[in-house]
């Protein structure tokens, strides 16, 4: 087969990623590999598309290589998309799959995007390999990466592919004209509105606006598409070891005086591509001079967002994922799908709600499994990730279970007693209620206290 793999990381031919369909190439000189590093080149494909379009055009399986970043694939690989959309270019009919490394964190949502996108380009999706960073060091890995080509190839011929994501329905596109009156607005909070709202986003613009007129505090708008990025993250990991980024365009400075200062965030934008324009994931991965510290933790958000959002269930997943990591209470979502006034002024008063009660919730699966991967990763790191590990000793992030001793003991001797026939007579029926014991006393006291109250 003729194999194209367009390597999507920043770092070119210093890719762990890529090194993976390297050594299938090795093994493999049957088959005819060409590699084009589309995420370093990818302002030159701005100017000209044409070596891309050549190497597609003579490609049977087109195989992205990338690493998993903000729980999608790179600024410069989404970019891409965009210009092969853009051009036009015919892709029906070829075979697309992916090779991704990462530590496992939100690697399924990166692979749908993927397999989305390449979906809708008419290309026939196979399954593809998600990675630890080191499996190619280990013969475990390396041979999980051999099975994988054996089976993409088996598929290719064989079938079956994936399905592509079901398609929202023709609908009258309505322009949203604002139709909410200004509140009185109170001091001591401020909401900043992070967008990518360009000229023609006349419905998000104007749901901005109505939104803005409908809050009870001043929001600030923060539009990411007017700032002049010099570059997407290169994942060269020098803020790790310095704290500052390589690139030298004020894009710190902006992030915390501009938007990470304020009291509450709402993010804005358009769906194009199953996320949005590119500008806003440039803004996502560069935020990563942030590292992995949630310097934002319990800071309220919301979304307002133009476009069928009720059918990117990836889409979904990955916003909401991204309130659990962040520990940031989802006020809400609100769409022009349906007339949105009444959601806008609604999602207003739920804002400024949690704002004045400094609402939380307790992490769910997404947060939970995030939090723990990102606790492995920085004190296995801690030599180089200086900083996210002050960060997680000052926060008590290291919650090992390990650490608990006085639990593990305390489960020791239960288990050690009723492993004795005695005691577990005695005990029968009664362990059920001693455990519910400490809730029922909590519940007693809750009753006491409304009681009390006027």
């Amino acid at each position: 087969m003729k194999i194209l793999v367009l390597n999507g990381s920043p770092k070119g031919a210093r890719s762990a990623t890529v090194h993976t369909a390297l050594y299938l190439q090795a093994l493999h000189p049957e088959h005819q590999f060409s590699f084009l590093p589309v995420a370093q080149r990818i302002k030159r494909l701005e100017e000209d598309l044409s070596p891309l379009r050549q190497a597609m055009e003579q490609a049977e399986l087109v195989l992205f290589c990338y690493p998993v970043y903000t729980f999608l694939a790179p600024y410069q690989l989404h970019r891409l998309f965009e210009l092969i959309q853009a051009d036009g270019m015919d892709l029906s009919g070829k075979f697309a799959s992916q090779i991704t490394t990462s530590k496992h964190f939100y690697d399924v949502t990166a692979h749908r995007y993927v397999e989305e996108t390449c979906a809708g380009l008419g290309m026939r999706v196979v399954r593809g390999l998600s990675a630890d960073m080191e499996d190619l060091l280990s013969p475990q890995g390396r041979r999980e990466a051999a099975l994988f080509f054996d089976q993409l190839l088996f598929t290719c011929q064989h079938g079956p592919f994936l399905p592509a994501p079901v398609q929202a329905p023709p609908r009258a596109r309505t322009v949203y004209e604002p139709v909410l009156s200004p509140v009185p607005k109170r001091a001591g909070k401020e909401v900043v509105i992070v967008t990518n709202c360009a000229p023609e986003d006349r419905n998000l613009a104007n749901m901005i606006a109505d939104f803005q007129a409908a809050l009870p505090y001043p929001a600030r708008i923060a539009n990411i598409r007017r700032f002049p990025f010099k570059g997407g993250c290169l994942g060269c990991l020098h803020c790790a070891v310095t704290g500052a980024c390589v690139w030298k365009d004020g894009f710190e400075t902006f992030l915390r005086q501009t938007i990470q200062s304020a009291d509450a965030f709402v993010y804005a934008f358009t769906i194009a591509g199953h996320y949005t324009h590119s500008s806003f994931k440039c803004f996502d991965d560069r935020q990563f001079c942030n590292g992995h510290r949630a310097v934002t933790h319990g800071k309220p958000i919301a979304y307002l967002i133009s476009g069928d959002y009720r059918y990117e269930h990836n889409l979904r997943t990955v916003l909401e994922a991204r309130a659990e990591v962040g520990g940031n209470y989802l006020a809400g979502v609100v769409t022009d799908e349906e007339d949105p006034a009444a959601p806008l002024g609604a999602l207003a008063e739920q804002l400024a709600f949690a704002l004045d009660k400094g609402l939380s919730r307790p992490a769910n699966f997404y947060g939970v499994g995030g939090q723990k991967i990102f606790r492995d990763l920085i004190y296995g790191m801690q030599g180089l990730m200086k900083a996210d590990h002050k960060f997680y000793k000052q926060h008590k992030l290291y919650d090992f279970p390990q650490k608990q001793k006085a639990r593990l003991w305390q489960m020791r001797l239960v288990g050690g007693l009723l492993a004795i026939p005695a005691v577990q007579k005695q005990a029968r029926g009664k362990m059920a209620e001693a455990m519910i014991a400490p809730y029922r006393k909590a519940v007693a006291q809750a009753r006491q206290k409304g009681e009390e109250r006027p």
